[in-house]
């Protein structure tokens, strides 16, 4: 079937999403538009929602070959990408390695501090609220999801987690943490989103620098060649 693409769904601070001929499928347009500390910082970065979809497409192929479903169908443009129809549920997941960011204002941890132990966070997706932390009694009481459904989310962040470490080694790169968010589909439990420096924390494994969105939220400059920098390691 030819896919053509039909009215906005929704737009959010990074995409935007299209209905399709097709009921089961949908495009998701990458953005350049960047926001940082709930929308009080804009800005846009040239080129991220190409680089953003050449490093997604890459690491959910790689999920795949793990087992790990994606809603990932495939490329339709540059900053464009033909996806799974999801009904996401509202629990953001963030796996941390290494402290960076909230967990180092939350807990007094110092900056760059291994952790011991990879970190499992909850947050409710709503902006209105600006996405407070819950548990998983949270998301089951208030009717997010199941309980084998939070199950299985735990179980499919904790192996994307430890298959991403080491493919990001392998291209000397730290996961020091990231966003995941999942949905249902025909009965089973999918990654969508995107993973990116929009997403993720990257810091270069030699030296530490920061190659990831960071660099857009603390005026750090050099933003766009961040984003290339990851590509070019991805994507080679």
């Amino acid at each position: 079937m030819e896919i053509r693409k039909g009215k906005l769904l929704n737009e959010g601070k990074a995409k935007k999403m299209y209905a399709t001929n097709d009921p089961d499928r949908v495009i998701m347009h990458f953005k350049d538009d960047a926001t940082a500390f709930d929308g009080d910082k804009k800005g846009t970065i040239k080129k991220k929602g190409e680089h953003n979809v050449a490093i997604s497409t890459v690491l959910f192929k790689f999920l795949e070959s793990y087992q790990i479903h994606t809603h990932f169908v495939q490329v339709l443009k540059p900053n464009e990408i033909l996806v799974k129809k999801l009904e996401i549920i509202p629990v953001e997941v963030v796996m941390r390695n290494i402290a960076a960011g909230s967990l180092c204002k939350r807990y007094g941890i110092k900056e760059g501090e291994l952790l011991t132990y990879p970190i499992l966070e909850l947050y409710l997706k709503d902006d209105s609220l600006h996405d407070p932390m819950i548990n998983v009694d949270h998301a089951c009481a208030f009717g997010y999801a199941l309980p084998d459904e939070m199950q299985t989310i735990d179980r499919i962040a904790r192996k994307i987690n430890a298959v991403l470490k080491s493919f990001f080694s392998r291209r000397e790169l730290q996961l020091v943490d990231f966003k995941l968010e999942f949905g249902r589909h025909d009965g089973d439990i999918l990654l969508g989103d995107e993973i990116s420096p929009d997403t993720c924390r990257f810091w270069d494994a030699s030296t530490g620098e920061k190659l990831d969105k960071d660099r857009f939220r603390f005026e750090l400059g050099n933003v766009e060649g961040a984003y290339e920098e990851v590509r070019s390691r991805i994507c080679a």
